[in-house]
């Protein structure tokens, strides 16, 4: 939205800055630049997946380092369960932090883990690393609360 917000107000100051002589057809030029400028902009923005801003209120899928299925949540409150079927895994507290998930687990007295962004969609995947250079593969699914 901000883009087209602010492509209008260029389109504006491009309207008022033409001379007075200046044929029709370079103004309707200019604007079918800018409106292709526009529409690669929003195709762009469209195909790159956004940035995770809150951890909060989302779901997760992934294979622990032992070969177990895990499914993880981060409820509202950035309280997070992991189960595996039903047999609890981990939980503990959940923060975005420098455009990281921090995680620190109530189970271990690891401290607080940092993970990348893995810029997924729900229904994507994507890589992550943590502050200790771990490499995992996430899934990012629609959300759902999960219990101990």
């Amino acid at each position: 939205m901000r883009v087209v917000m602010t492509s209008l107000a260029v389109l504006a100051l491009m309207a008022c800055s033409k001379p007075a002589d200046a044929p029709a057809n370079d103004i309707n030029s200019d604007m079918a630049d800018t409106n292709a400028t526009m529409m690669d902009a929003n195709a762009t923005a469209a195909a790159t997946p956004a940035a995770l801003a809150d951890i909060k209120s989302t779901s997760w899928e992934f294979t622990d380092k032992d070969g177990q299925a895990i499914q993880e949540s981060v409820d509202e409150n950035g309280n997070y369960v992991a189960v595996s079927g039903t047999k609890h895994i981990d939980h503990g507290t959940a923060i975005m932090k420098d455009g990281k998930a921090c995680f620190t687990s109530a189970m271990t007295k690891e401290g607080e883990v940092c993970w990348t962004d893995p810029m997924a969609a729900i229904g994507n995947s994507g890589e992550t690393t943590s502050d200790k250079g771990e490499k995992l593969t996430v899934k990012r699914v629609e959300y759902k609360a999960l219990t101990m």
